[in-house]
């Protein structure tokens, strides 16, 4: 088993890796609001044009134009990301359980699986998180929050009847070692920023589209157009960029939190086994990407597994078997309840 000290190291590792990431959204925020500036640039006739030279009035006063007006777009950016993310702060939890149908549990409503989880917590000196079930079939499990009192770990009912006593411990401490690790709060802060990208840059593409170069000259249409492919060309970028940063995080603290289950439950066996019951059985439809993305198992992989949010099932069992000195077990057809 991967020892104490080489797991901190990985998980120091791997957050510092994980903030240098986060730390290049804001540079992504200043260049969707250069964007906006060279779309309202176009679409407000660039230099304001009313005769002269080509010379002073051609491109390059136009993005000169729009450089100059774009302190303010980013001005505005900024504060359109503080509230999404003040709002997300604060409701995100209420979001979740609302797109989910999750809801709370105590002790006396699921006595084993509470236990099981306050245990857990007990063990380590962690303070216990809320508890909560969603009632569907599938396999999945999920860790959320963004502060102590925020935290939650989630189970499908699916999971609970399916895995046995070892195994449902083992998916609760990989989520209690996302919130350990502190993955729960990069993952969430991730996806709230992705989701502000995706708003500017809807702004951006509905002024491209309701925004019009009629009463323009020919070439003051031509500068119009090539400020706008320019524009499009730098949301698709940081767009982008912005996703594959949110999809390394979530890929890198997979295996990270498979192993810290190995470090609470000293049980790499069923942590195996939990993984070959969950796969096949995992997709909840009606769960927004972002709360996918979250989950103990996403089979979302995106275009040819290049977007894909977690590592294969049969990479994280290959990981547990070389590190952690796990056995990979026969799949058993009967289902086990809790």
């Amino acid at each position: 088993m991967m020892g104490a000290v080489g797991l901190r190291t990985h998980i120091w590792n791997n957050n510092l890796k994980s903030i240098l990431l986060l730390a290049g959204f804001p540079f992504l925020l200043l260049l969707l609001a250069l964007a906006a500036a060279l779309v309202f640039t176009a679409m407000d006739g660039g230099a304001g044009y009313s005769g002269g030279s080509k010379e002073a009035y051609g491109f390059g006063a136009d993005f000169s134009a729009a450089l100059q007006s774009w302190p303010t777009m980013a001005l505005w950016s900024l504060i359109i990301a503080g509230i999404w993310f003040a709002i997300a702060w604060f409701g995100h939890q209420a979001m979740i359980d609302m797109s989910t149908g999750a809801r709370s549990v105590s002790r006396k409503d699921e006595p084993e699986l509470y236990n099981l989880l306050e245990n857990l917590c007990i063990s380590r000196g962690i303070t216990m998180p809320k508890l909560k079930i969603i009632e569907t079939d599938v396999m999945n499990a999920y860790a959320s929050g963004l502060t102590e009192k925020q935290y939650a770990v989630t189970v499908t009912r699916g999971l609970m009847r399916s895995l046995n006593r070892d195994e449902l411990e083992a998916v609760l401490a990989h989520e209690l070692s996302h919130i350990r690790h502190r993955d729960v709060r990069l993952l969430v802060i991730s996806v709230i920023f992705v989701g502000i990208f995706s708003f500017v840059a809807q702004i951006v593409f509905r002024a491209l589209f309701w925004g019009g170069m009629s009463g323009r000259s020919t070439g003051r249409r031509g500068n119009a157009a090539l400020l706008m492919i320019i524009a499009i060309a730098i949301v698709a970028f940081a767009y982008l960029i912005s996703i594959a940063i949110r999809f390394a995080l979530s890929r890198k603290r997979e295996y990270m939190a498979d192993a810290g289950a190995v470090e609470l439950t000293r049980n790499p066996d069923a942590m195996i086994s939990a993984l070959q019951k969950i796969s096949g059985h995992a997709e909840i439809e009606n769960a927004p990407e972002g709360v996918r993305e979250m989950m103990i198992e996403n089979p979302h992989t995106g275009f040819m597994g290049l977007l894909a949010t977690h590592p294969s099932i049969e990479k994280r069992i290959a990981a547990l078997i070389e590190y952690a000195g796990g056995q990979t077990l026969a799949r058993s057809t009967s289902v086990p309840t809790v």
